[in-house]
């Protein structure tokens, strides 16, 4: 897209609207969408480092955008659901704003989010084939887009080359049978005091990652039930309690492992499920010696799986434009702007944040790092997560419920019964708002 001048009229539009401010000032208002020099404000909101780092990208977008002037305001992470939310109550939300994936559903069924449909349409700047399918499906809810993916990340396979080359291991793991064997191989070496994989039982990543790669839907009927107890669940479920009852993976929670860097360099295990911001801080933690010998795959796949690939689930951050901005072009303009190939590409250079829009991967920095690759082979099998605002407590029951049958207090079956009745009682208020809305619907031939 044509970087757009802004025309006669667009000019006096902002001058009329700032000289009318000026005479509201004098009475002691306050108008927030007239900045400085007579330039139209925008406010975006992004989250922790992002937040700091975006900001070196918004220099060239207002030469090209002299009209406008962006603000930014950093977020922590910590903080920002809870002021996202208070501020749609409080009528104070931004233009724009970095959204994780998970909370794209809530703020679209509060009616905080702008509908992007007729945006994405009329663009000449992107189209939904431009991204990652797992990444754009995300930001698509009850069929309408509200979120751009602005970043992504999904979880694979970190390993020791030499050491699984060392046990005789295909390099790497393709299925769920030659990954098993590989961990009893490894363990086998290693003694009683090493292990094939960490998998802190805390975390409840690796054990999701698993059920999507076995296909379970973790959720059924639109998201209104629990789906534990499906049989693609159970087999991921008991996957993953196996290595842990065969002393492939110690039972562990994450803030007893210590420096798991080192303890990687040691040896202690060869095998970890993490995301693309580890691929930096192995980089930087491992002894020299080690540059060579870790390496990057996508999950291994189900035995009976097509394609040699496994399934991941997609994450990352989104852009929205919120539904109360009073600059909604130029907002999606800023959108526009920071999901272009060269911005990604330059974002990934500053902060390690991979890309959304797939062009962007024939930048040398991506295209030319085998590690990286893993990442991009793994998103093109990625898929959204279960586009419900309560899906957070529902993990979080999920590594509960898990850790107690690893530690042997639960029967894997009983756990999945009680998983699901977990998600079903999470999701009563769901169920009830969807049962409501059908019930408003008119029938199919009414008036």
């Amino acid at each position: 897209m044509r970087p757009r001048r802004p025309s006669l009229g667009s000019r006096r539009a902002v001058q009329r609207r700032c000289a009318a401010v000026a005479v509201l000032a004098a009475l002691g208002a306050t108008q927030a969408g007239c900045g400085g020099g007579g330039r139209e404000r925008l406010e975006l909101w992004a989250l922790g480092r992002e937040g700091e780092v975006v900001q070196q990208l918004l220099p060239e977008f207002e030469r090209r955008h002299p009209e406008l002037r962006v603000e930014v305001q950093q977020i922590p992470f910590v903080m920002a659901h809870e002021k996202l939310l208070t501020a749609f109550v409080g009528r104070s939300t931004p233009d724009v704003a970095q959204l994780g994936s998970t909370w794209i559903p809530e703020l679209a069924a509060i009616g905080a989010l702008a509908a992007l449909d007729g945006r994405v349409a009329e663009s000449r700047a992107l189209s939904p084939g431009d991204f990652f399918p797992g990444s754009w499906d995300g930001g698509v809810i009850e069929g309408q887009v509200y979120a751009i993916p602005w970043y992504v990340d999904t979880r694979l396979l970190f390993y020791r080359t030499d050491l699984l080359a060392a046990a005789g291991c295909e390099l790497p793991p393709r299925t769920w049978s030659s990954w098993r064997r590989c961990m009893e191989r490894l363990k086998a070496r290693a003694g009683p005091d090493g292990f094939a994989i960490l998998l802190p039982t805390n975390e409840w990543p690796p054990p999701v990652a698993l059920l999507v790669d076995a296909g379970s839907p973790l959720l059924r009927d639109g998201g209104r039930y629990g789906a534990f107890r499906d049989p693609r669940s159970r087999r991921a479920m008991s996957f993953y309690v196996d290595l842990f009852r065969a002393g492939l993976a110690p039972v562990v929670v994450d803030y007893r492992v210590g420096n798991l860097y080192q303890l990687f360099a040691q040896g202690w295990f060869a095998m970890y499920i993490s995301g693309p911001w580890d691929m930096g801080e192995f980089r930087r933690r491992l002894p020299p010696a080690l540059a060579g010998s870790w390496a990057t795959a996508p999950l291994p796949a189900p035995d009976d799986a097509a394609g040699g690939v496994g399934t991941g689930l997609v994450g990352g951050s989104s852009l929205v434009i919120f539904r109360a901005s009073r600059h909604q072009r130029a907002a999606w303009e800023l959108v526009e702007y920071l999901s272009q190939p060269a911005q990604q590409a330059r974002f990934y250079a500053l902060v390690g944040d991979l890309p959304a829009r797939r062009a962007a991967w024939q930048d040398p920095a991506l295209a030319g790092d085998r590690r990286a690759r893993a990442f991009q082979e793994q998103l093109q099998h990625a898929v959204a997560a279960p586009k419900v605002p309560e899906l957070e407590q529902i993990v979080t029951r999920l590594w509960e419920r898990s850790e107690g049958v690893i530690e042997g207090r639960q029967g894997l079956d009983q756990a999945l019964v009680d998983l699901d009745r977990d998600a079903d009682r999470i999701l009563e208020k769901r169920r009830w708002l969807l049962a409501r809305q059908a019930a408003r619907r008119p029938a199919r031939g009414g008036p």
